[in-house]
């Protein structure tokens, strides 16, 4: 390699890591489940216009995409959605419901048959939605979760637990649905039922609280006709958040609870293993599984402290042993039959694949959604865990990727342009995965820093805790914090950073451009901008009242809202800025970029606007994607003084 390495100022270094094959491995495997003997799973296809296939692995290993285009699986939901599909042998052949993007409708389907509905449609607003379905082919029902507009505003909705007739009469009959739980809660799970049938769990909370901060675990009684009776809470509260539940084969209540400070399995209520470190986790989507209960009394568990482990917890002695292999990370799905666990795996060398474990050897392998190097594995980034010491002597965790390319080197002593990444939620947290997005950086010669920000997930309550009306400031101070040590220790050049995050991120993107001096530059994609406007009546009804832990409670402390969003304060923005949204986004709507856009004019700051069209919150098609991260490096490259080779420049308006 020696002698074939050419000196290359940081930002100019030749990549076969371009925009395409960025956006082309973008998404991932999510939903795994059982059918029978075999699992299945969603998958997205970035060039079929981001929509999400069911995929099914056969038992001689092929994988078959289950629906063509343009069959969308993806629940709408709380707009954020949740578990989209379920599947049982019914006479030895599979039937799959699932949901279908455009229409939000429940479909059935059978192999070699069309998706039949199974709900109406509705005039009303954002129409009938589902999810977390739960099949009772005796029953001749699907149980899931209702969400029915009654009204046009964004907050004009109920949620219940509903029976959904599987044989069709529900498909122009809202009446033939029947209703299991009344309305009382704004939000609900959808049911787990105990082995015998007689028992039925799930999860409920209201406004203003978010399900991290407290949700009620219900527990009814099934009567013989298939109705819901008295329902009670068992755990959970205004203060203690239990993020999932679950019968194990005896009939005991399995669930997570964060009542001592970290998300901990309890059965009956009892502890099964008290650790410092995380069982569950944010229920940012509906059913969500950290844990799934083995028939033999097992449980297989997605836990740690930051990076999440797959392992199997023997409750009776409170060990538990992790599965070996290369992944560092696994996403909150989990199914399993027998003594066979399915999860979603990944590692800063792979990209999230579908990881069966044996849990009788502990063997565990890929099944599905392999991994495929389709660039040459030295170009990776090679990701440094890092803390790093904010604001009065708090810890705030990292993940920095230092430029890396095997054929290039800088010239002299020239320092790198780094770019601070703020992940979205803002209650959630960078894994530590392969991501060709920042490797489309890193070996270019542009060092990326993820930083999880006090707020984040994965380190405790009380490090989420942090945020509590402080969001734009702790998390644009923890970022500045991560920044400013990056140049001071001579890794990053002071003159040459950037900030970019989306939605929660994009907040803290343009706070940072408005708070402090850092930046050079920042990329703002999705954000919210406005916080009044988005208290008000400008986003979705599950975070309608997020705002009220995280700034405080609009009609009492306004001024916060106001001193604290961009959007009023465009004057205080010097530095050149690219903004990136989707018009189709009812999350974080384009009406903010367009009014803060508006205050932008006059002021002789360089920045660029792309909207695309039929994108919302999270680009998913690969076009947008290219164009996306194209602009944003064409960005730096113009602010940092770079020579990206191949790179379209970007116009900046003034």
């Amino acid at each position: 390699m020696g002698e074939n390495v050419q000196t290359l100022p940081y930002g100019s270094w030749p990549t076969p890591i371009d925009a395409a094959l960025a956006a082309a491995h973008d998404g991932h495997p999510e939903y795994v489940g059982f059918v029978g003997d075999e699992v299945w799973w969603t998958e997205p296809r970035p060039a079929e216009g981001g929509r999400r296939t069911l995929v099914r692995r056969h038992s001689d290993g092929t994988e078959e995409s289950v629906l063509p285009a343009p069959w969308n699986v993806r629940s709408r939901v709380i707009e954020y959605g949740g578990q989209p599909w379920a599947g049982a042998l019914a006479d030895g052949h599979p039937v799959v419901v699932f949901v279908h993007f455009a229409d939000q409708r429940l479909y059935r389907y059978e192999e070699g048959g069309e998706p039949r509905p199974l709900t109406p449609v509705s005039p009303v607003g954002g129409g009938l939605r589902w999810a977390d379905p739960q099949l009772r082919v005796e029953r001749g029902e699907v149980w899931c979760v209702l969400e029915e507009f009654t009204g046009d505003g964004p907050t004009d909705v109920r949620r219940v637990l509903a029976a959904v007739p599987l044989d069709g009469s529900a498909a122009g009959d809202r009446d033939a649905v029947r209703e299991l739980s009344d309305d009382r809660h704004r939000f609900v799970t959808g049911p787990r039922l105990s082995p015998d049938g007689r028992l039925a769990a799930w999860l409920a909370w209201d406004h203003p609280r978010m399900p991290w901060e407290g949700t009620e675990l219900v527990l009814a009684e099934v009567t013989d006709d298939g109705a819901l009776t008295a329902p009670r809470t068992v755990a959970g509260g205004p203060r203690e958040a239990v993020a999932q539940a679950e019968f194990d084969a005896e009939g005991a209540l399995l669930y997570v609870s964060d009542r001592t400070g970290w998300w901990n399995l309890y059965r009956d209520g009892e502890p099964l293993c008290p650790r410092e470190e995380e069982f569950g986790g944010p229920l940012w989507r509906i059913g969500s599984r950290w844990f799934a209960p083995l028939d033999g009394g097992l449980i297989a568990v997605v836990h740690g402290r930051g990076a999440t482990a797959l392992g199997i917890l023997d409750p009776e002695t409170g060990e538990v042993v992790d599965a070996a292999g290369p992944w560092t990370e696994f996403t909150p799905a989990l199914a399993v039959h027998g003594e066979r666990v399915v999860a979603v795996g990944a590692s800063p060398r792979s990209a999230y694949e579908v990881v069966e474990l044996d849990a009788r050897t502990g063997r565990a392998r890929v099944v599905g959604a392999e991994h495929d190097d389709v660039v040459d594995p030295v170009f990776y980034p090679e990701p440094q865990i890092r803390t790093f010491t904010g604001p009065a002597g708090r810890e705030v965790h990292a993940h920095v990727y230092p430029p890396h390319n095997p054929g290039c080197t800088p010239p002299g002593a020239e320092l790198p342009p780094y770019v601070v990444w703020a992940h979205g939620g803002p209650t959630g947290r960078f894994p530590l995965v392969l991501d060709l997005s920042i490797a489309y950086f890193t070996s270019r010669g542009i060092g990326v820093a993820e930083v999880n920000y006090g707020g984040s997930t994965g380190y405790g309550r009380e490090y989420r805790e942090r945020l509590r009306e402080q969001w734009g400031v702790v998390d644009v101070e923890d970022c500045a914090a991560v920044a400013l040590a990056l140049a001071e220790e001579g890794t990053a050049d002071r003159d040459r950073l950037a900030v970019r995050g989306g939605s929660a991120g994009g907040w803290t993107t343009a706070a940072s451009l408005t708070m402090t001096d850092v930046y050079a530059c920042g990329t703002i994609i999705y954000p919210v901008l406005d916080l009044a406007g988005w208290a008000s009546g400008e986003t979705h009804d599950f975070e309608s009242r997020y705002l009220e832990s995280l700034v405080g409670p609009l009609a009492e402390v306004p001024g916060r809202y106001a001193e604290r969003s961009p959007a009023g304060h465009a004057d205080l923005i010097t530095a050149p800025f690219l903004l990136l949204q989707g018009l189709d986004d009812v999350i974080c709507p384009p009406a903010q970029c367009e009014r803060f856009l508006e205050e932008m004019e006059g002021r002789r700051v360089p920045h660029a606007y792309i909207a695309f069209e039929g994108e919302g919150h999270g680009f998913r098609r690969a076009d947008t994607m290219i164009r996306a991260l194209e602009a944003e490096l064409s960005l730096y490259a113009q602010v940092f003084g770079l020579t990206p080779p191949g790179v379209a420049p970007l116009e900046l308006s003034k």
